[in-house]
């Protein structure tokens, strides 16, 4: 009786057919605005990195036997280090010559990952925490979701792509309204509806009702919010522009190591589903136990094998995503299938332009709105590692990884990167890096004693 209670899927169930592709759409909703915004600052061919995200997911999804319900997205970890090769974006794909040598770069990454995966599933669990304690992975997530935070609200206050200057004043008032609208009506949606297929979207449904408020607002006041005309190209079947990798070794220096400080990111996300897939299942009331914490090396094999795959076609670097962790959270909806399907529509969308073009028009509002709930979840989930690992906040270790983290990590993001003896070091990247080796200092010293 108490399973027919509880709404939500574990990773072996599977909605109904209708379900799926509604839930699948869900999920490709909330990544897209990040995925999309890694191609345009970098250069990349904004169709080929939709289908390499889908590629790589589908991928992923595989060779992790289907054990680990994560979506694979471009990485904002990766941008300064593929600028350096590809030059500055105005969100213009580059030459794809540039491409090509940042693929090289992007693809001897993914060995960073599955060398270390290898490794991983060789040690204990205990010893992986040793390296990567909670304090250092909750405070990954909690930066990753912080530093998001001038993203979410730039897309509600961005008027530059309306041409008219008379009423851009109107515009970013209005803009605001919409965001407002979306972010309000999605909070209570994933609050107050609890039952059946509602309560299992509340982020589709936070977007539609801003979508059409947009629509509204097109109509009676001549802005044009919601624009069709953006991704649209000739025809109706576009086939995305792949390209081939070239050898650079430049590339490799710049990009290769970025893989090292993503291994942080990656755990705290396979701990945030660890905890959230286990308590669901109490909560349905089934013995089985979801044991994904202990998968992290396969989790960076296959995060590997699909920065290699991406960088493969012509995508760049990319990694699990928390935006889709924290819609799967906000809706208990962590089943596998969903994200499969939601792997292979993505592919799909990447071919068909009316489609394409549709998503495009999603006004930047309405995801500035639903960004301002997702970010700030991702960074309540690094509360919620710290807590479920009992982190001692009044030890003076604890508090000095934790510390240091946090503001290399949110302050290196509010100047972009950190200038650093004429090197420019990624904010997460270098935060997850110092406490790492901070921790290891520390562990030295207690075996010193």
């Amino acid at each position: 009786m108490n399973n027919q209670k509880i709404i939500g899927y574990l990773p072996d169930e599977n909605p109904s057919f209708w379900k799926l592709l509604l839930f699948a759409l869900q999920q490709i909703i909330v990544m897209f605005p990040a995925t999309v915004l890694v191609a345009l600052l970098t250069g990349f061919h904004v169709s080929t990195t939709i289908f390499a995200s889908g590629l790589a997911t589908l991928c992923f999804i595989l060779i992790t036997k289907r054990k680990i319900p994560l979506y694979y997205g471009s990485s904002f970890s990766y941008i300064t280090a593929i600028c350096g090769i590809t030059g500055a974006s105005n969100g213009l794909p580059v030459a794809d010559d540039l491409i090509s040598q940042a693929q090289f770069g992007i693809i001897l990454s993914g060995l960073i990952s599955i060398g270390v995966g290898l490794l991983i599933r060789k040690v204990s669990m205990e010893k992986i925490e040793k390296v990567l304690p909670p304090t250092v992975t909750g405070s990954i997530a909690l930066v990753i979701g912080l530093s998001l935070a001038g993203n979410a609200l730039s897309n509600i206050t961005d008027v530059s792509g309306f041409s008219d200057e008379s009423k851009k004043g109107l515009a970013q008032n209005l803009n605001w309204v919409i965001a407002l609208v979306t972010l309000i009506s999605t909070v209570f949606f994933s609050v107050y509806l609890k039952k059946g297929t509602w309560g299992q979207i509340p982020v589709l449904l936070g977007l539609l009702l801003g979508y059409f408020l947009a629509l509204a607002l097109d109509g009676i006041t001549g802005i044009n919010f919601v624009d069709f005309s953006l991704g649209a190209g000739k025809g109706f079947f576009t086939v995305p522009h792949f390209t081939l990798p070239k050898p650079s070794w430049n590339a490799v220096l710049a990009i290769m190591p970025i893989a090292i400080a993503t291994i942080p990111e990656s755990t705290a996300h396979l701990y945030q589903l660890d905890l959230y897939v286990n308590k669901l299942a109490e909560e349905k009331g089934t013995d089985k136990k979801y044991d994904i914490a202990n998968k992290l090396g396969m989790n960076l094999i296959g995060d590997g094998l699909g920065d290699m795959i991406s960088g493969a076609i012509g995508g760049p670097a990319g990694t699990n995503y928390g935006e889709n962790i924290s819609t799967m959270a906000i809706t208990k909806n962590y089943s596998v299938g969903v994200l499969i399907a939601a792997s292979i529509i993505t592919m799909v969308l990447s071919f068909i332009t009316p489609l394409s073009a549709a998503v495009y028009s999603i006004p930047s509002a309405v995801i500035g709105g639903l960004s301002v709930y997702l970010f700030g979840v991702i960074g309540a989930q690094g509360i919620t590692i710290m807590v479920d690992k009992k982190v001692n906040l009044f030890d003076a270790k604890n508090l000095s990884v934790i510390a240091t983290v946090l503001i290399i990590g949110l302050g290196g993001s509010m100047l972009g990167t950190i200038p650093f003896f004429g090197l420019a070091l990624p904010p997460i990247a270098t935060a997850a890096i110092f406490g790492i080796l901070l921790n290891l200092v520390y562990l030295l010293f207690e075996k010193k004693k």
